[in-house]
């Protein structure tokens, strides 16, 4: 055999980075000739694609399956190529063979960082190019001296597939003909230090490999016929902040399981026919959905993702997620994910040193490794990483019809020295503690979101002072929808957790939200983070016999529902799950056996109820005109009174809650209304599991002067309960 040219040992030795610069067909003094890598060949025919006649044979000039030859004095032409194998003789096309697919147009808006649909161009396509149909791959790997697509269908041969570079964008791409959906694969990437690196999933593939495999898969083309037109019209009306938002959280893997089958998941198609009726039964107006974006690790329940593209391929495929998502919008619910663009993890088959380099990760761990969690931080000061991560909340919104995004642990991304000793983080340009960068980001992705006019909402998890993370950027705010109220869980949980005989000593726990409870659109979450790590479940925080802790919890979820902020519950609580919330399994519905938790769940159930159907719950959530304190101080009887009203001063509604275990008759309450009251709610009512105390459902106002108010009432107050009234002649 003759010497192999530098070009024929960089294809043997797996380290060519212009592999289209041999291979394929070329022009040597006019005549044509083809390079071929096919290791499995015995014979190798270049055939004419138009006529079927065989233009040449191929010759062997490596033992280790590189072939060549010349075909003559002719023109350019399209031709396949036919192969004797061990199994037979094969024809197909030559992937060196075809152009480019990406134009100039999408090189150039994703090395500026602009192309906000890249999901459409980065990764896996089914597509037809030159007539011919494949799939399409491209890749952003800008340090890598060679990248290859590897799966089974070229025997994970890192140098059979090896992709074109665009200069100088660092894009990757290569056209795979004939090649189907359905089939994994992942990318060799030889790194700029000539190492190949452990083999990488695609971090813009729309389907994985069922964990715990990690391949990428290609996906299906969307077929999925939509059929929530009208809903996404009147979209903004469920996300508006005097909308009645009350938000179910789920953890897809663990709400129920079929125990007949091995305790197996349900899959999307069977949420939607019994997750979907459950919560809008249970009159909940959401479902925020932990992270679906492909993760590797059961235990941190999507919260350390690595495919922030695909729907889990846990419960079923894209189609079958957009079917979910499809079923909720026909029930009237919104659908909210869990997000998570603060860190990723370390797998190596994940974004960690991607192409060798830290190319989504601050080099410095100072800056790029979350000790807590073991994770990467993103850069997002680098224009192709922010440019990623805003194209995957376009993707979630645009390709599955999302109603919003709740950003997880935007704490730890505003602040530089989150969870920091002094000296392991490294101040912004000015000397401060702020991640510059990460707000710019922020305030990017929430303008994208709103900018599309949708009626699409975001959420922050942000558990610190930052101000105006709810308000909008052009008046120097982050641009969330909404902000969780870290502060009013934990005051909260806290007061209620203690024996109603000391409660008169901390009754500011329960006061303290209404100074501050306007300055953001809140929601009050009592989500999964409070019912883990041996917190036990809420049921179980609740001091007192058994009689008395599910009355405090009814009575919790009293004056949860009627103050200011919209509601998140984790699953379970609307039940009572006791024990504490477990991953692996499915939640506790045996319990609904029992008349007290199922008297909790219709407690949920008619809190939501109410909470939609009165204005004065609701409208005013986040502005100060829709709540006034009646009692605020009366510590010594751990008492409560307020006044929710809705715009129209007619929708009133009078709050009372009595968190000690001891009924108080003849209670005057002081009331901006006279005539009949009528008792809407008493969570001590005999079908919740309560003593059956009240107020026969109606009271009337006294003209007595008291709290500030003409009238009256002469309540009975039931122990530890909450009371909601309404004036008779109320509206709606």
């Amino acid at each position: 055999m003759a010497p192999l040219s530098a070009g024929a040992r960089a294809v043997l030795e797996a380290r060519s980075a212009d592999p289209f610069g041999y291979l394929g067909m070329h022009s040597v003094g006019g005549n044509q000739g083809v390079r071929v890598f096919l290791p499995w060949a015995r014979q190798l025919f270049v055939v004419d694609a138009a006529s079927g006649e065989v233009a040449g044979e191929l010759k062997r000039v490596h033992p280790d399956g590189l072939w060549s030859g010349m075909l003559g004095h002719r023109p350019r032409f399209r031709y396949r190529l036919r192969a004797d194998g061990a199994e037979g003789t094969t024809e197909f096309e030559d992937i060196y063979a075809f152009p480019p697919v990406l134009g100039d147009l999408d090189i150039h808006l994703l090395a500026e960082g602009t192309h906000l649909e890249s999901y459409n161009v980065l990764g896996a396509h089914c597509r037809e190019h030159e007539g011919v149909s494949g799939v399409s791959f491209a890749l952003w790997a800008p340090n890598a001296r060679r990248v290859s697509v590897v799966g089974d269908f070229n025997d994970w041969d890192g140098r059979r597939w090896s992709m074109r570079l665009r200069y100088p964008s660092g894009i990757w791409e290569i056209f795979i003909p004939g090649l189907r959906p359905g089939r994994f694969y992942k990318y060799e990437i030889v790194g700029p230090d000539g190492v190949v690196l452990p083999l990488k999933a695609d971090p813009y593939a729309q389907r994985a490999e069922h964990p715990p495999g990690t391949a990428s898969c290609v996906a299906e083309p969307a077929r999925h016929c939509w059929r929530d037109r009208d809903w996404r019209e009147a979209r903004w009306r469920k996300n508006e902040r005097d909308a009645p938002v009350s938000i179910y959280e789920v953890h897809l893997g663990s709400w129920r399981r079929v125990p007949d089958e091995g305790s197996r998941y349900l899959t999307y198609g069977e949420m939607a026919e019994q997750l979907v009726p459950y919560v809008r039964d249970m009159g909940f107006s959401h479902i925020e959905l932990l992270p679906i974006t492909e993760f590797p690790f059961d235990g941190s329940w999507g919260y350390q993702p690595i495919g922030l593209f695909a729907p889990t391929s846990r419960f079923g495929t894209p189609d079958d997620f957009r079917g979910f998502v499809d079923a909720c919008h026909a029930a009237g619910l919104a659908l909210w994910l869990d997000w998570v663009p603060g860190h990723f993890p370390t797998d190596p088959h994940g974004l960690a040193r991607f192409d060798g380099t830290a190319l989504y990760e601050h080099a410095d761990p100072r800056q790029g490794f979350q000790r807590d969690w073991n994770t990467f931080i993103y850069n997002f000061g680098r224009r192709e990483v922010a440019n990623f991560l805003l194209s995957s909340a376009r993707c979630w919104v645009d390709q599955f019809h999302v109603d919003g995004l709740r950003v997880d642990a935007v704490a730890s991304m505003l602040y530089l020295d989150y969870s920091r000793p002094p000296g392991e983080w490294i101040p912004n340009e000015h000397g401060g503690r702020e991640n510059l960068a990460a707000i710019a980001f922020l305030k990017r992705l929430n303008e994208l979101i709103f900018g599309t006019g949708t009626g699409v909402t975001t959420a922050a998890e942000e558990s610190t002072a930052w101000p105006m993370v709810s308000r909008p950027t052009y008046l120097g705010g982050l641009g969330f929808g909404f902000k969780w109220n870290m502060g009013w869980m934990h005051d909260t949980l806290r007061y209620m957790s203690l024996d109603p005989i000391h409660r008169k000593y901390h009754h500011n726990d329960l006061t303290f939200g209404l100074l501050y409870a306007f300055h953001e659109n809140f929601i009050l979450p009592l989500s999964h983070d409070e019912v883990v790590h041996g917190k036990g479940s809420l049921i179980g925080k609740m001091p007192g016999d058994r009689w008395q802790r599910f009355a405090n919890l009814r009575a919790y979820y009293g004056f949860m529902w009627t103050h200011p902020g919209k509601k998140l519950l984790f699953m379970g609580g609307e039940f009572a799950q006791e024990r504490e919330w477990n991953h692996d399994t499915s939640l506790d519905w045996h319990l609904l056996a029992d008349p007290m938790h199922r008297g909790v769940q219709m407690v949920v159930r008619d809190l939501n109820r109410l909470y939609a159907a009165l204005p004065a719950l609701h409208q005013l959530d986040c502005e100060p005109e829709g709540f006034q304190w009646i009692l605020a101080g009366d510590a010594a009887q751990s008492a409560l009174a307020y006044l929710r009203r809705g715009r129209d001063p007619h929708e009133l509604a009078v709050i009372v809650c009595n968190f000690t275990p001891v009924p108080r008759a003849d209670f005057l309450l002081g009331v901006p209304r006279g005539g009949l009251w009528r008792e809407r709610f008493n969570s001590d009512a005999l079908e919740y599991g309560g003593s059956g105390l009240g107020n026969a459902g109606m009271v009337e106002a006294e003209a007595h002067a008291m709290h500030g108010h003409d009238h009256a009432l002469r309540l009975v107050l039931p122990p530890l309960a909450t009371l909601i009234l309404t004036p008779l002649q109320e509206r709606g």
